[in-house]
Protein backbone atom coordinates (compact mmCIF):
# COMPACT_ATOMS: atom_id res chain seq x y z
CA UNK A 1 0.00 0.00 0.00
CA UNK A 2 2.70 2.40 0.99
CA UNK A 3 4.40 1.53 -2.91
CA UNK A 4 1.03 2.71 -4.33
CA UNK A 5 0.94 5.56 -2.53
CA UNK A 6 4.86 6.44 -3.10
CA UNK A 7 4.46 5.82 -6.76
CA UNK A 8 2.25 8.11 -8.23
CA UNK A 9 1.80 5.89 -11.74
CA UNK A 10 1.25 3.02 -9.47
CA UNK A 11 -1.74 4.69 -8.08
CA UNK A 12 -2.53 5.89 -11.57
CA UNK A 13 -2.75 2.10 -13.08
CA UNK A 14 -4.45 1.58 -9.47
CA UNK A 15 -7.39 3.82 -10.40
CA UNK A 16 -7.68 3.00 -13.95
CA UNK A 17 -8.10 -0.90 -12.85
CA UNK A 18 -10.46 -0.06 -10.21
CA UNK A 19 -12.81 2.35 -12.45
CA UNK A 20 -12.44 -0.53 -14.98
CA UNK A 21 -13.95 -3.18 -12.56
CA UNK A 22 -16.43 -0.92 -11.41
CA UNK A 23 -17.45 -0.37 -15.06
CA UNK A 24 -17.88 -4.29 -15.69
CA UNK A 25 -20.15 -4.55 -12.51
CA UNK A 26 -21.60 -2.21 -13.90
CA UNK A 27 -21.89 -3.88 -17.47
CA UNK A 28 -23.12 -6.80 -15.10
CA UNK A 29 -26.25 -5.21 -14.34
CA UNK A 30 -27.09 -4.02 -17.33
CA UNK A 31 -26.58 -6.53 -19.16
CA UNK A 32 -24.57 -5.47 -21.88
CA UNK A 33 -22.90 -7.64 -24.46
CA UNK A 34 -19.60 -8.52 -24.81
CA UNK A 35 -19.68 -7.35 -28.19
CA UNK A 36 -20.61 -3.55 -26.86
CA UNK A 37 -18.20 -4.29 -23.85
CA UNK A 38 -15.48 -4.99 -26.62
CA UNK A 39 -16.64 -1.78 -28.70
CA UNK A 40 -16.98 0.32 -25.76
CA UNK A 41 -12.99 -0.32 -24.31
CA UNK A 42 -12.11 -0.24 -28.20
CA UNK A 43 -13.15 3.81 -27.93
CA UNK A 44 -11.92 4.32 -24.37
CA UNK A 45 -8.42 2.81 -25.26
CA UNK A 46 -8.51 5.41 -28.53
CA UNK A 47 -9.44 8.18 -26.64
CA UNK A 48 -6.50 7.44 -24.04
CA UNK A 49 -4.58 7.13 -27.29
CA UNK A 50 -5.65 10.50 -28.31
CA UNK A 51 -5.13 12.28 -24.89
CA UNK A 52 -1.55 10.42 -24.97
CA UNK A 53 -0.66 11.71 -28.67
CA UNK A 54 -1.59 14.85 -27.84
CA UNK A 55 0.44 15.09 -24.72
CA UNK A 56 3.36 13.59 -26.87
CA UNK A 57 2.33 16.02 -29.66
CA UNK A 58 2.86 19.39 -27.35
CA UNK A 59 6.21 17.81 -25.79
CA UNK A 60 7.71 17.61 -29.49
CA UNK A 61 6.31 21.41 -29.57
CA UNK A 62 7.64 22.33 -25.94
CA UNK A 63 11.13 20.03 -27.23
CA UNK A 64 11.55 21.97 -30.44
CA UNK A 65 10.82 25.22 -28.86
CA UNK A 66 14.51 24.98 -26.00
CA UNK A 67 16.01 23.88 -29.05
CA UNK A 68 15.44 26.79 -31.08
CA UNK A 69 15.63 29.04 -28.39
CA UNK A 70 18.95 27.77 -27.55
CA UNK A 71 19.89 27.78 -31.22
CA UNK A 72 18.78 31.68 -31.49
CA UNK A 73 20.48 32.35 -28.14
CA UNK A 74 23.59 30.86 -29.69
CA UNK A 75 23.14 32.54 -32.73
CA UNK A 76 22.58 36.07 -31.32
CA UNK A 77 25.42 35.28 -28.56
CA UNK A 78 27.96 35.01 -31.73
CA UNK A 79 26.86 37.56 -33.65
CA UNK A 80 27.37 39.74 -30.34
CA UNK A 81 30.63 38.53 -30.29
CA UNK A 82 31.79 38.71 -33.41
CA UNK A 83 30.47 42.41 -34.17
CA UNK A 84 32.28 43.05 -30.32
CA UNK A 85 35.40 41.24 -31.89
CA UNK A 86 35.44 38.60 -29.01
CA UNK A 87 35.59 34.81 -29.22
CA UNK A 88 32.11 33.07 -28.88
CA UNK A 89 30.99 32.58 -24.85
CA UNK A 90 29.33 29.18 -25.34
CA UNK A 91 29.98 27.14 -28.17
CA UNK A 92 28.21 23.34 -27.88
CA UNK A 93 30.11 20.28 -28.99
CA UNK A 94 27.97 17.93 -30.77
CA UNK A 95 29.81 14.85 -29.65
CA UNK A 96 29.89 15.85 -25.96
CA UNK A 97 26.12 15.24 -23.48
CA UNK A 98 25.31 18.90 -23.06
CA UNK A 99 22.74 17.40 -20.29
CA UNK A 100 18.86 18.51 -20.94
CA UNK A 101 17.91 21.38 -23.31
CA UNK A 102 16.56 23.15 -19.68
CA UNK A 103 19.56 23.06 -18.20
CA UNK A 104 21.77 23.86 -21.79
CA UNK A 105 19.44 27.09 -22.31
CA UNK A 106 20.07 28.27 -18.61
CA UNK A 107 23.39 28.31 -18.98
CA UNK A 108 23.47 30.43 -22.24
CA UNK A 109 20.66 33.13 -21.52
CA UNK A 110 22.67 34.74 -18.21
CA UNK A 111 26.10 34.68 -20.58
CA UNK A 112 23.44 36.46 -23.55
CA UNK A 113 22.16 38.66 -21.23
CA UNK A 114 25.38 39.83 -20.08
CA UNK A 115 26.56 40.07 -23.99
CA UNK A 116 23.28 42.07 -24.32
CA UNK A 117 24.22 44.47 -21.85
CA UNK A 118 28.16 44.97 -22.86
CA UNK A 119 26.84 45.27 -26.52
CA UNK A 120 24.64 48.33 -25.54
CA UNK A 121 27.56 50.04 -22.97
CA UNK A 122 29.94 49.51 -25.98
CA UNK A 123 27.20 51.34 -28.46
CA UNK A 124 27.16 54.06 -26.39
CA UNK A 125 30.38 54.38 -26.05
CA UNK A 126 30.51 54.36 -29.73
CA UNK A 127 27.75 57.09 -29.85
CA UNK A 128 29.30 59.06 -27.30
CA UNK A 129 32.85 59.29 -29.17
CA UNK A 130 31.15 59.69 -32.61
CA UNK A 131 29.36 62.62 -31.38
CA UNK A 132 32.53 64.32 -30.16
CA UNK A 133 33.52 63.96 -33.66
CA UNK A 134 30.90 65.24 -35.25
CA UNK A 135 31.31 68.15 -33.45
CA UNK A 136 34.82 69.00 -33.31
CA UNK A 137 34.73 68.38 -37.16
CA UNK A 138 32.03 70.59 -37.22
CA UNK A 139 34.39 73.35 -35.39
CA UNK A 140 37.16 72.78 -37.69
CA UNK A 141 35.63 72.22 -41.40
CA UNK A 142 32.66 74.32 -41.06
CA UNK A 143 30.20 71.72 -41.80
CA UNK A 144 29.29 68.35 -40.68
CA UNK A 145 26.72 65.45 -40.33
CA UNK A 146 24.42 65.80 -37.94
CA UNK A 147 23.33 62.02 -38.36
CA UNK A 148 25.02 60.03 -36.00
CA UNK A 149 25.59 56.18 -37.07
CA UNK A 150 26.74 53.71 -35.72
CA UNK A 151 27.51 50.71 -37.54
CA UNK A 152 26.14 47.36 -35.14
CA UNK A 153 28.15 44.85 -37.22
CA UNK A 154 31.82 46.52 -36.18
CA UNK A 155 31.75 47.79 -32.09
CA UNK A 156 35.28 45.44 -31.70
CA UNK A 157 38.31 47.29 -29.71
CA UNK A 158 39.99 47.83 -32.51
CA UNK A 159 37.36 49.82 -34.20
CA UNK A 160 36.87 51.76 -31.04
CA UNK A 161 40.99 52.31 -30.40
CA UNK A 162 40.54 53.66 -34.38
CA UNK A 163 37.80 56.44 -32.95
CA UNK A 164 39.83 56.62 -30.36
CA UNK A 165 43.00 57.78 -32.50
CA UNK A 166 40.94 59.81 -34.85
CA UNK A 167 39.49 62.06 -31.71
CA UNK A 168 42.77 62.39 -30.20
CA UNK A 169 44.12 63.35 -34.13
CA UNK A 170 41.00 65.73 -34.00
CA UNK A 171 41.11 67.17 -30.43
CA UNK A 172 45.12 67.81 -31.50
CA UNK A 173 44.08 69.56 -34.49
CA UNK A 174 41.58 71.49 -32.47
CA UNK A 175 44.44 72.75 -29.69
CA UNK A 176 46.53 73.97 -32.46
CA UNK A 177 43.90 75.98 -34.40
CA UNK A 178 43.10 77.58 -31.39
CA UNK A 179 46.82 78.23 -30.51
CA UNK A 180 47.68 79.82 -34.31
CA UNK A 181 43.95 81.80 -33.96
CA UNK A 182 45.23 82.98 -30.41
CA UNK A 183 48.67 84.14 -31.99
CA UNK A 184 47.27 85.77 -35.28
CA UNK A 185 44.84 87.35 -32.31
CA UNK A 186 48.11 88.42 -30.51
CA UNK A 187 49.78 89.70 -33.62
CA UNK A 188 46.89 91.62 -35.15
CA UNK A 189 46.51 93.47 -31.36
CA UNK A 190 50.15 93.81 -31.18
CA UNK A 191 49.63 95.70 -34.84
CA UNK A 192 46.75 97.58 -33.80
CA UNK A 193 48.39 98.59 -30.94
CA UNK A 194 51.60 100.34 -32.85
CA UNK A 195 49.00 101.60 -35.37
CA UNK A 196 46.74 103.10 -32.96
CA UNK A 197 43.90 100.96 -34.15
CA UNK A 198 40.99 99.38 -32.08
CA UNK A 199 41.89 95.93 -31.75
CA UNK A 200 38.28 94.65 -30.98
CA UNK A 201 36.53 96.26 -33.91
CA UNK A 202 39.17 95.16 -36.17
CA UNK A 203 39.26 91.45 -34.50
CA UNK A 204 34.89 92.09 -35.13
CA UNK A 205 35.20 92.74 -38.86
CA UNK A 206 37.13 89.46 -39.24
CA UNK A 207 34.25 87.53 -36.63
CA UNK A 208 32.41 87.76 -34.51
CA UNK A 209 33.60 85.23 -31.91
CA UNK A 210 36.39 87.60 -31.99
CA UNK A 211 35.08 90.74 -30.31
CA UNK A 212 35.23 89.60 -27.01
CA UNK A 213 31.02 90.13 -25.96
CA UNK A 214 29.96 87.00 -27.75
CA UNK A 215 31.21 84.94 -24.63
CA UNK A 216 31.39 81.62 -26.83
CA UNK A 217 34.05 79.54 -28.44
CA UNK A 218 36.17 80.78 -31.15
CA UNK A 219 35.42 80.18 -34.16
CA UNK A 220 38.79 77.67 -35.82
CA UNK A 221 37.44 76.97 -39.23
CA UNK A 222 39.63 77.48 -42.18
CA UNK A 223 38.10 80.16 -44.05
CA UNK A 224 38.05 82.39 -40.13
CA UNK A 225 42.13 81.47 -40.42
CA UNK A 226 42.72 82.24 -43.76
CA UNK A 227 40.37 85.48 -42.94
CA UNK A 228 42.59 86.37 -40.20
CA UNK A 229 45.86 85.83 -41.61
CA UNK A 230 44.69 88.22 -44.47
CA UNK A 231 43.90 90.52 -41.92
CA UNK A 232 47.20 90.65 -40.44
CA UNK A 233 48.86 91.13 -43.90
CA UNK A 234 47.05 94.05 -44.71
CA UNK A 235 47.61 95.35 -41.05
CA UNK A 236 51.30 94.86 -41.59
CA UNK A 237 51.58 96.24 -45.42
CA UNK A 238 50.56 99.41 -43.54
CA UNK A 239 53.12 99.42 -40.85
CA UNK A 240 55.53 99.35 -43.41
CA UNK A 241 54.19 102.00 -45.49
CA UNK A 242 54.00 103.97 -42.18
CA UNK A 243 57.83 102.81 -40.93
CA UNK A 244 58.89 103.73 -44.15
CA UNK A 245 57.33 107.42 -44.29
CA UNK A 246 58.52 108.07 -40.29
CA UNK A 247 62.08 107.12 -41.16
CA UNK A 248 61.99 109.28 -44.02
CA UNK A 249 60.73 111.86 -41.81
CA UNK A 250 63.17 111.25 -39.17
CA UNK A 251 65.81 111.04 -41.69
CA UNK A 252 64.80 114.64 -42.68
CA UNK A 253 64.50 115.41 -39.05
CA UNK A 254 68.27 114.57 -37.94
CA UNK A 255 69.49 116.57 -40.61
CA UNK A 256 67.99 119.85 -39.86
CA UNK A 257 69.04 119.13 -36.45
CA UNK A 258 72.21 118.61 -37.63
CA UNK A 259 72.27 121.98 -40.19
CA UNK A 260 70.71 123.89 -37.64
CA UNK A 261 72.52 122.69 -34.62
CA UNK A 262 69.11 122.14 -32.70
CA UNK A 263 69.85 122.16 -29.36
CA UNK A 264 68.93 118.83 -27.63
CA UNK A 265 66.67 119.86 -25.24
CA UNK A 266 64.08 120.33 -28.23
CA UNK A 267 65.29 116.59 -29.97
CA UNK A 268 64.53 115.20 -27.22
CA UNK A 269 60.67 115.64 -27.56
CA UNK A 270 61.32 113.23 -30.88
CA UNK A 271 63.54 110.74 -29.72
CA UNK A 272 61.33 108.01 -30.42
CA UNK A 273 61.04 109.07 -33.02
CA UNK A 274 64.75 109.26 -34.48
CA UNK A 275 65.71 106.21 -32.35
CA UNK A 276 63.70 103.96 -34.74
CA UNK A 277 65.31 105.59 -37.74
CA UNK A 278 67.38 102.08 -38.77
CA UNK A 279 64.41 100.10 -37.08
CA UNK A 280 63.44 96.86 -38.95
CA UNK A 281 59.24 96.26 -38.65
CA UNK A 282 59.24 93.91 -36.11
CA UNK A 283 61.47 95.76 -34.08
CA UNK A 284 58.86 98.99 -33.76
CA UNK A 285 56.21 97.71 -30.85
CA UNK A 286 55.68 100.56 -29.08
CA UNK A 287 52.02 101.77 -29.40
CA UNK A 288 50.60 104.54 -31.23
CA UNK A 289 54.22 104.68 -32.51
CA UNK A 290 52.73 104.61 -36.02
CA UNK A 291 49.55 106.32 -35.97
CA UNK A 292 48.45 108.55 -38.11
CA UNK A 293 48.04 111.27 -35.45
CA UNK A 294 51.88 110.80 -34.29
CA UNK A 295 53.02 110.86 -38.35
CA UNK A 296 50.97 114.04 -38.54
CA UNK A 297 52.61 115.64 -35.90
CA UNK A 298 56.21 114.46 -37.23
CA UNK A 299 55.17 116.08 -40.17
CA UNK A 300 54.17 119.38 -38.43
CA UNK A 301 57.40 119.39 -36.77
CA UNK A 302 59.53 118.55 -40.16
CA UNK A 303 58.03 121.01 -42.27
CA UNK A 304 58.28 124.12 -38.93
CA UNK A 305 61.85 122.96 -39.27
CA UNK A 306 62.06 123.19 -43.32
CA UNK A 307 60.51 126.66 -43.11
CA UNK A 308 62.83 127.67 -40.46
CA UNK A 309 65.76 126.29 -41.89
CA UNK A 310 64.82 129.01 -45.07
CA UNK A 311 65.09 131.73 -42.67
CA UNK A 312 68.49 130.30 -41.96
CA UNK A 313 69.95 129.04 -45.25
CA UNK A 314 72.62 132.23 -45.36
CA UNK A 315 73.82 131.00 -42.37
CA UNK A 316 74.04 127.58 -42.78
CA UNK A 317 75.81 127.70 -46.22
CA UNK A 318 78.50 129.37 -44.29
CA UNK A 319 78.23 127.33 -41.31
CA UNK A 320 79.29 124.41 -43.82
CA UNK A 321 82.04 126.27 -45.76
CA UNK A 322 83.91 126.45 -42.76
CA UNK A 323 83.32 123.32 -41.53
CA UNK A 324 84.90 122.35 -45.02
CA UNK A 325 88.04 124.56 -44.56
CA UNK A 326 88.46 123.32 -41.20
CA UNK A 327 88.57 119.43 -42.08
CA UNK A 328 90.79 120.54 -44.89
CA UNK A 329 92.89 122.68 -42.33
CA UNK A 330 93.19 119.74 -40.01
CA UNK A 331 93.77 117.34 -42.92
CA UNK A 332 96.69 119.75 -44.50
CA UNK A 333 94.49 120.08 -47.38
CA UNK A 334 93.89 122.77 -49.65
CA UNK A 335 90.28 123.12 -50.86
CA UNK A 336 89.15 124.10 -53.65
CA UNK A 337 88.44 126.93 -55.26
CA UNK A 338 84.52 126.99 -55.50
CA UNK A 339 82.90 130.31 -56.89
CA UNK A 340 79.61 129.62 -56.22
CA UNK A 341 80.27 129.94 -52.58
CA UNK A 342 81.83 132.31 -52.83
CA UNK A 343 79.19 134.73 -54.48
CA UNK A 344 76.36 132.38 -52.12
CA UNK A 345 75.57 134.80 -49.77
CA UNK A 346 74.66 137.54 -52.47
CA UNK A 347 73.18 134.87 -54.31
CA UNK A 348 71.27 133.87 -52.00
CA UNK A 349 69.64 137.34 -50.77
CA UNK A 350 69.24 138.29 -54.16
CA UNK A 351 66.81 135.15 -54.59
CA UNK A 352 69.22 133.99 -57.83
CA UNK A 353 70.26 130.85 -56.48
CA UNK A 354 69.14 128.00 -54.94
CA UNK A 355 70.49 127.87 -51.17
CA UNK A 356 70.22 124.23 -51.49
CA UNK A 357 71.98 123.54 -54.41
CA UNK A 358 74.80 125.78 -52.76
CA UNK A 359 74.71 123.50 -49.37
CA UNK A 360 74.28 120.23 -51.67
CA UNK A 361 77.68 120.92 -53.41
CA UNK A 362 79.57 121.74 -50.20
CA UNK A 363 78.51 118.34 -48.47
CA UNK A 364 79.67 116.44 -51.74
CA UNK A 365 82.77 118.21 -51.31
CA UNK A 366 82.34 117.44 -47.18
CA UNK A 367 82.03 113.62 -48.28
CA UNK A 368 85.03 113.70 -50.70
CA UNK A 369 87.23 115.01 -48.51
CA UNK A 370 86.55 112.80 -45.50
CA UNK A 371 86.48 109.89 -47.58
CA UNK A 372 89.99 111.24 -48.91
CA UNK A 373 91.19 112.37 -45.41
CA UNK A 374 90.49 108.64 -44.21
CA UNK A 375 92.74 107.52 -46.98
CA UNK A 376 95.65 110.21 -45.86
CA UNK A 377 95.06 108.84 -42.07
CA UNK A 378 98.03 106.68 -41.83
CA UNK A 379 100.62 108.56 -44.04
CA UNK A 380 99.47 111.91 -41.99
CA UNK A 381 100.31 109.45 -39.02
CA UNK A 382 104.11 109.02 -40.19
CA UNK A 383 104.10 112.24 -41.24
CA UNK A 384 103.68 113.66 -37.58
CA UNK A 385 106.29 111.50 -36.65
CA UNK A 386 108.84 112.39 -39.01
CA UNK A 387 107.94 116.24 -38.10
CA UNK A 388 108.19 115.17 -34.22
CA UNK A 389 111.84 113.73 -35.16
CA UNK A 390 112.70 116.78 -37.38
CA UNK A 391 111.73 118.80 -34.02
CA UNK A 392 113.99 116.95 -31.85
CA UNK A 393 116.62 116.79 -34.49
CA UNK A 394 116.86 120.53 -34.55
CA UNK A 395 116.84 120.79 -30.54
CA UNK A 396 119.92 118.19 -30.53
CA UNK A 397 121.69 120.24 -32.99
CA UNK A 398 121.12 123.13 -30.94
CA UNK A 399 122.05 121.34 -28.24
CA UNK A 400 125.33 119.87 -29.50
CA UNK A 401 126.21 123.77 -30.22
CA UNK A 402 126.41 124.75 -26.82
CA UNK A 403 129.68 124.87 -25.10
CA UNK A 404 128.33 124.70 -21.64
CA UNK A 405 126.05 121.50 -22.16
CA UNK A 406 127.51 119.85 -19.86
CA UNK A 407 128.28 122.13 -16.69
CA UNK A 408 126.57 121.15 -13.93
CA UNK A 409 123.28 123.34 -13.37
CA UNK A 410 119.51 122.62 -11.80
CA UNK A 411 117.76 120.14 -14.63
CA UNK A 412 120.83 119.00 -16.32
CA UNK A 413 120.37 115.40 -16.09
CA UNK A 414 116.60 116.19 -17.61
CA UNK A 415 118.21 117.38 -20.48
CA UNK A 416 120.92 115.09 -20.99
CA UNK A 417 117.83 112.00 -20.82
CA UNK A 418 116.62 113.99 -23.40
CA UNK A 419 119.34 114.48 -26.08
CA UNK A 420 119.62 110.28 -25.25
CA UNK A 421 116.27 109.41 -26.47
CA UNK A 422 116.48 112.67 -29.32
CA UNK A 423 119.34 111.01 -30.47
CA UNK A 424 118.03 107.80 -30.66
CA UNK A 425 114.85 109.13 -32.46
CA UNK A 426 117.54 110.63 -34.80
CA UNK A 427 118.99 107.31 -35.37
CA UNK A 428 115.57 105.47 -36.54
CA UNK A 429 114.77 108.59 -39.06
CA UNK A 430 116.13 107.03 -42.62
CA UNK A 431 114.18 104.09 -41.71
CA UNK A 432 111.31 106.26 -41.23
CA UNK A 433 111.73 107.60 -44.04
CA UNK A 434 111.99 105.65 -46.14
CA UNK A 435 108.79 103.64 -44.68
CA UNK A 436 107.08 107.10 -45.18
CA UNK A 437 107.94 107.51 -49.04
CA UNK A 438 106.59 103.99 -49.85
CA UNK A 439 103.77 104.25 -48.55
CA UNK A 440 103.42 107.89 -49.98
CA UNK A 441 104.47 106.32 -53.41
CA UNK A 442 101.63 103.68 -53.10
CA UNK A 443 98.63 106.16 -51.86
CA UNK A 444 99.87 108.01 -55.21
CA UNK A 445 100.20 105.15 -57.60
CA UNK A 446 96.57 103.90 -56.60
CA UNK A 447 94.62 107.25 -56.79
CA UNK A 448 96.73 108.56 -59.70
CA UNK A 449 97.23 111.80 -58.25
CA UNK A 450 99.67 113.67 -56.19
CA UNK A 451 100.14 113.42 -52.31
CA UNK A 452 100.26 117.30 -51.17
CA UNK A 453 101.03 118.26 -47.66
CA UNK A 454 99.53 122.07 -47.05
CA UNK A 455 99.71 122.35 -50.82
CA UNK A 456 103.31 120.89 -51.46
CA UNK A 457 104.22 117.43 -52.61
CA UNK A 458 104.99 115.24 -50.18
CA UNK A 459 107.24 113.16 -51.60
CA UNK A 460 109.39 116.56 -53.00
CA UNK A 461 109.69 117.85 -49.58
CA UNK A 462 111.06 113.99 -48.61
CA UNK A 463 113.60 114.72 -51.51
CA UNK A 464 114.79 118.09 -50.33
CA UNK A 465 115.49 116.35 -46.52
CA UNK A 466 117.19 114.07 -47.71
CA UNK A 467 119.56 116.64 -49.93
CA UNK A 468 119.71 118.33 -47.05
CA UNK A 469 120.63 115.71 -44.86
CA UNK A 470 123.22 114.66 -47.19
CA UNK A 471 125.13 118.08 -47.03
CA UNK A 472 124.63 118.78 -43.62
CA UNK A 473 126.69 115.10 -43.12
CA UNK A 474 129.53 116.75 -45.39
CA UNK A 475 129.75 119.37 -43.57
CA UNK A 476 130.19 117.27 -40.36
CA UNK A 477 132.38 114.89 -42.16
CA UNK A 478 134.93 118.54 -43.33
CA UNK A 479 134.53 119.78 -39.59
CA UNK A 480 135.90 116.56 -38.06
CA UNK A 481 138.40 116.51 -40.39
CA UNK A 482 139.52 119.85 -40.13
CA UNK A 483 139.42 119.78 -36.17
CA UNK A 484 141.30 116.35 -36.43
CA UNK A 485 144.10 118.09 -38.86
CA UNK A 486 143.98 121.14 -35.97
CA UNK A 487 144.71 118.73 -33.23
CA UNK A 488 147.67 117.24 -34.86
CA UNK A 489 149.22 120.58 -35.69
CA UNK A 490 148.74 121.18 -31.54
CA UNK A 491 150.31 118.00 -30.55
CA UNK A 492 153.14 118.65 -33.12
CA UNK A 493 153.75 122.30 -31.44
CA UNK A 494 154.09 120.60 -28.31
CA UNK A 495 156.25 118.36 -29.08
CA UNK A 496 158.86 121.22 -31.00
CA UNK A 497 158.40 123.41 -28.11
CA UNK A 498 157.41 122.01 -25.48
CA UNK A 499 154.34 123.96 -23.80
CA UNK A 500 150.82 124.14 -24.51
CA UNK A 501 149.08 127.51 -25.57
CA UNK A 502 147.24 129.48 -22.73
CA UNK A 503 143.37 128.20 -21.14
CA UNK A 504 143.30 131.62 -21.61
CA UNK A 505 143.72 132.34 -25.54
CA UNK A 506 141.51 129.81 -27.26
CA UNK A 507 142.75 128.15 -30.30
CA UNK A 508 142.47 129.27 -33.71
CA UNK A 509 140.25 126.40 -34.05
CA UNK A 510 137.53 128.20 -32.22
CA UNK A 511 137.32 130.73 -34.52
CA UNK A 512 136.45 128.94 -37.25
CA UNK A 513 132.56 129.44 -38.07
CA UNK A 514 130.25 126.96 -37.06
CA UNK A 515 127.61 125.49 -40.10
CA UNK A 516 124.74 124.89 -38.76
CA UNK A 517 121.91 123.58 -40.55
CA UNK A 518 124.01 122.95 -43.28
CA UNK A 519 124.33 125.88 -44.19
CA UNK A 520 120.81 126.58 -45.85
CA UNK A 521 118.36 128.53 -43.69
CA UNK A 522 116.76 130.40 -46.75
CA UNK A 523 115.97 126.93 -47.72
CA UNK A 524 112.12 126.03 -47.93
CA UNK A 525 112.58 122.63 -46.41
CA UNK A 526 115.71 122.43 -43.92
CA UNK A 527 116.35 120.37 -40.69
CA UNK A 528 114.53 122.10 -37.52
CA UNK A 529 114.03 124.91 -40.57
CA UNK A 530 111.14 127.68 -40.48
CA UNK A 531 108.98 125.44 -43.48
CA UNK A 532 108.46 122.96 -40.18
CA UNK A 533 108.03 125.75 -37.12
CA UNK A 534 109.07 124.12 -34.91
CA UNK A 535 109.52 126.16 -31.62
CA UNK A 536 113.38 125.68 -29.87
CA UNK A 537 112.85 124.60 -26.66
CA UNK A 538 115.00 126.14 -23.93
CA UNK A 539 118.33 125.43 -23.18
CA UNK A 540 120.35 126.28 -20.68
CA UNK A 541 121.74 130.22 -20.87
CA UNK A 542 125.57 130.25 -20.92
CA UNK A 543 125.17 132.92 -18.36
CA UNK A 544 123.10 130.71 -15.49
CA UNK A 545 126.15 127.88 -16.43
CA UNK A 546 128.70 127.36 -13.86
CA UNK A 547 132.22 127.93 -14.17
CA UNK A 548 134.62 125.69 -16.16
CA UNK A 549 136.45 123.03 -13.68
CA UNK A 550 139.90 122.74 -13.59
CA UNK A 551 142.35 121.37 -15.45
CA UNK A 552 143.33 118.18 -13.78
CA UNK A 553 139.41 117.11 -14.01
CA UNK A 554 138.89 117.79 -17.47
CA UNK A 555 139.84 113.73 -18.19
CA UNK A 556 137.37 112.31 -15.36
CA UNK A 557 135.11 114.32 -17.62
CA UNK A 558 136.06 113.32 -20.56
CA UNK A 559 134.97 109.57 -19.08
CA UNK A 560 132.30 110.54 -17.22
CA UNK A 561 130.24 111.08 -20.72
CA UNK A 562 131.74 108.49 -22.55
CA UNK A 563 128.03 106.86 -22.10
CA UNK A 564 126.42 109.90 -24.14
CA UNK A 565 128.06 108.55 -27.82
CA UNK A 566 125.86 106.86 -30.20
CA UNK A 567 126.76 103.89 -31.68
CA UNK A 568 124.97 105.31 -35.48
CA UNK A 569 125.21 108.50 -35.76
CA UNK A 570 129.24 110.06 -35.28
CA UNK A 571 127.45 113.76 -36.28
CA UNK A 572 125.26 113.80 -33.19
CA UNK A 573 127.99 112.96 -30.54
CA UNK A 574 127.61 113.91 -27.30
CA UNK A 575 131.47 115.24 -26.75
CA UNK A 576 132.16 117.05 -30.10
CA UNK A 577 135.66 117.46 -31.26
CA UNK A 578 136.00 121.24 -30.64
CA UNK A 579 134.75 119.90 -26.92
CA UNK A 580 137.50 117.05 -26.81
CA UNK A 581 140.15 119.81 -27.80
CA UNK A 582 139.23 122.35 -25.35
CA UNK A 583 139.59 119.90 -22.67
CA UNK A 584 143.18 118.64 -23.75
CA UNK A 585 144.09 122.39 -23.14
Amino acid sequence: MSNVQSDPLLKVETTCGTLLYELQIIWNEVGETDTDRDRMLLELEQECLEVYRRKVDQANRNRARLRQAIADSEAELAVICSSMGERPVHIRQADQNAGSLKEELGRILPQLEEMRKRKLDRRKHFHEILEDIRKISSEIYGSADHNIFVDEADLSLRRLEELHRQLHELEKEKSDRLKQVQQHLDTLNALCLVLGMDFKHTASEVHTSFGGDSGGPRDISNQTIQFLATAIHKLREVKIHRMQKLQDLATTMLELWNLMDTPVEEQQEFQNVTCNIAASEHEITEPNTLSVDFIKHVEAEVTRLEEFKSSKMKELVLKKRSELEEICRKMHMIPEADAAVEYAVVAIESGNLDPASILEQIELQIANIKEEAFSRKEILEKVEKWLNACEEESWLEEYNRDDNRYNAGRGTHLILKRAEKARSLVNKMPAMLEALASKTMAWEKERGAEFLYDGIRLLSMLEEYNILRQEKEEERRRQRDQKKLQGQLIAEQEVLYGSKPSPSKPPSVKKTPRVSTGGASNRKLSLGGPMLQTPRPDLPQSSKATPRPRTGNKVDRTHQNDHLKPQQDDGFDALSTDDIIEIEQ
